[in-house]
């Protein structure tokens, strides 16, 4: 049995503060990669779409040895639409790191996670990083960190925190405020976390109780269950008790034997024979397991208090693939194919949720928000698969015989110049602007809260026309009374009337009539969006048309057609774009838009019921 001491922290902070890139450096400074090994940056962030987003989606776990004492090294996402699995890794762990930007300073997910770290009286370390930065003001932001635990301590020793300076890119840190000499390495922060950082206080003579946190999913065994074994010892081949969420008098828990059992080692995972009190586990052989189940003593089962995951807000329908150029591009085009992926999804993502519809071939998926979804349809379409998904639409709820709808609340960090845009775009979205407060030089922050429905497409607006020098984070803030109706799109559909290749000829008569999504070249069928009409009604084109062969020749007519680039969407674009009787068409060539009824008939049919 293992028997050194053990250190368990969550690095948390806000979306691009640096908190991969330490666990790189922490990684790298430890000698848990041998001499020969090649390492690429931001290790943890093995997800293609988390190293092109340039976030982390995934809390993950690694472990390195320091001075004899084994850490547990837990790594979460900023975003505020994986805030479930921050949540969920701060039960995994004794203290945090919580780094902020030594230029931006405390941010809004800065406050989100430091309030849910001292909420549950975890001690904090203040990592002050990127001091290197042109910009950066280190005095100024311990200031504001010092505001910000003032604000949200529970009580006075948690204002007594250590500050360490860093570079973390450079694997270099120092106690205090300052810049790390050319020599320094990350020792002070690795000694802090000795000193800071409590061991666990579980007994590991008292019976059995291991609580999950998270799932994760293996092609070989099935569902995994990862967590922090709360008392007692885990060890493989032995019969436990799982104590579930319908677990209680009259119901027995279900006694299951542990077939696998894995520890973290490095950024791997290795086969253990036991698990003690206070470390971290993966175990297989419980495919019923579910985040927040207490694992238990098989001949005394006592569950420990449930993890509470937070509900979703948004959902989207997934359906097959029905048009005419479905099984061009991909290879996964059944309802069989497509109902397989995602059950595979939610035994590893507890914060997505499954429902049936009225057709067999259409699937309903609920998420936290616009982003998870999108992450999930993008990870699909590079499997190979083809499908066409609904516009996202709030998940309302009853609340004293009244209709309810989601809440956000949103900060927006802009240039000055454009306080007056945000603030009237937000008005038709029936936003409204709580609070406006200086930023950095020639910067605001402003506050608001509105309805989820009215910031589907918000980000996308917020960026274009901040010219990308907007910052924006969106946080769930309950339920509100049904806000009514709110606009959408200002044009209708020009919509195709055949299938057929695009040409230049028939594009340079309607571009006069709007702004087009397609280019010539392009396969187009009857049904499928070619652009947006500058009027409001729907109106079937010919995209396709050829110029006649004549022999009059004019210099008008000779002239080469310019058209101007047309409208490119990608998945979040397309969905905020869509009406309801639209759907994206996704596969692993492109992502375009589609009328829900291709035939022209149809439609009429539809819109008369």
């Amino acid at each position: 049995m293992s028997t050194s001491p053990i250190r368990s922290v969550a690095l948390v902070a806000h979306v691009d503060h640096g908190k991969t890139t330490l666990v790189d450096a922490l990684l790298r400074s430890t000698g848990t990669f041998a001499a020969h090994e090649a390492v690429v940056d931001r290790i943890m962030d093995n997800n293609d779409q988390e190293r092109e987003r340039g976030i982390t989606i995934l809390a993950k776990a690694a472990q390195i040895e320091w001075r004899g004492v084994t850490i547990n090294l837990v790594d979460t996402p900023g975003h505020a639409d994986f805030g479930g699995e921050v949540e969920r890794a701060l039960a995994l762990v004794d203290g945090v790191v919580l780094l902020v930007d030594a230029a931006e300073g405390p941010l809004p997910q800065t406050r989100y996670v430091l309030s849910k770290a001292l909420a549950l009286n975890l001690p904090a370390i203040v990592v002050i990083n990127k001091v290197d930065r042109q910009d950066a003001r280190p005095e100024e932001v311990l200031e504001e960190i010092e505001h910000l635990f003032l604000d949200l301590a529970h009580h006075d020793e948690q204002l007594a925190f250590p500050v360490i300076s860093a570079v973390a890119r450079d694997s270099k840190s120092m106690k205090g405020i300052g810049m790390p000499g050319e020599d320094a390495d990350l020792v002070p922060l690795l000694d802090t976390i000795l000193d800071h950082i409590p061991e666990p206080t579980a007994d590991r003579d008292l019976p059995l109780q291991a609580i999950v946190t998270n799932l994760d999913a293996s092609e070989y065994l099935g569902r995994l269950a990862i967590g922090r074994v709360q008392a007692g010892v885990l060890k493989r081949g032995t019969q436990v008790a799982l104590m579930q969420k319908d677990t209680s008098d009259d119901k027995a828990p279900l006694r299951r034997r542990l077939s696998q059992l894995f520890k973290f080692s490095g950024v791997g995972r290795d086969d253990a024979d036991e698990i003690v009190a206070g470390d971290l586990f993966i175990v297989a052989g419980i495919p019923e397991v579910e985040v927040g189940d207490t694992i238990a003593a098989s001949d005394s089962p006592v569950a420990l208090p449930r993890l509470i995951v937070d509900e979703p807000v948004l959902r989207m329908s997934f359906g097959v693939n029905t048009s005419p150029f479905a099984g061009r591009d991909g290879q996964f085009l059944t309802s069989r194919h497509l109902k397989e992926r995602l059950n595979r999804e939610i035994l590893g993502n507890v914060s997505i949720r499954l429902g049936e519809t009225d057709s067999p071939d259409i699937t309903e998926v609920a998420a936290r928000g616009e982003l998870q979804l999108a992450v999930l349809i993008e990870s699909m379409r590079r499997e190979g698969y083809e499908l066409q998904v609904s516009r996202p639409e709030v998940i309302t709820k009853e609340i004293d015989g009244k209709k309810h709808e989601p809440l956000e609340r949103g900060i927006a960090d802009i240039p000055d110049e454009y306080v007056g845009t945000v603030t009237q775009a937000l008005a038709p979205r029936k936003g409204r602007v709580t609070d406006i407060e200086q930023g950095d030089p020639g910067r605001t922050l402003l506050t608001f809260e509105a309805p989820s429905r009215g910031l589907i497409g918000f980000r996308s607006m917020l960026m274009t026309s901040t010219r990308g020098t907007a910052l924006l984070h969106q946080s769930h803030a309950g339920f509100m009374p049904w806000a009514g109706e709110l606009p959408h799109r200002m044009g209708g559909a020009m919509v195709s009337d055949r299938m057929g290749m695009v040409t230049a000829y028939a594009l340079d008569t309607l571009q006069q009539r709007g702004e087009l999504f397609v280019a010539p070249g392009v396969d187009v069928y009857e049904g499928m969006v070619v652009g947006e009409n500058a009027r409001a009604d729907e109106m079937n084109v010919n995209a396709v048309r050829a110029k006649e062969k004549n022999n009059i020749r004019t210099h008008s007519h000779d002239d080469a057609v310019k058209l101007p680039p047309p409208r490119v969407f990608t998945l979040e674009t397309a969905s905020e774009w869509i009406g309801d009787d639209e759907l994206v068409e996704v596969t692993p060539k492109r992502v375009s838009i589609r009328k829900r009824y291709l035939n022209l008939e149809d439609r009429r049919k539809a819109n008369k019921k």
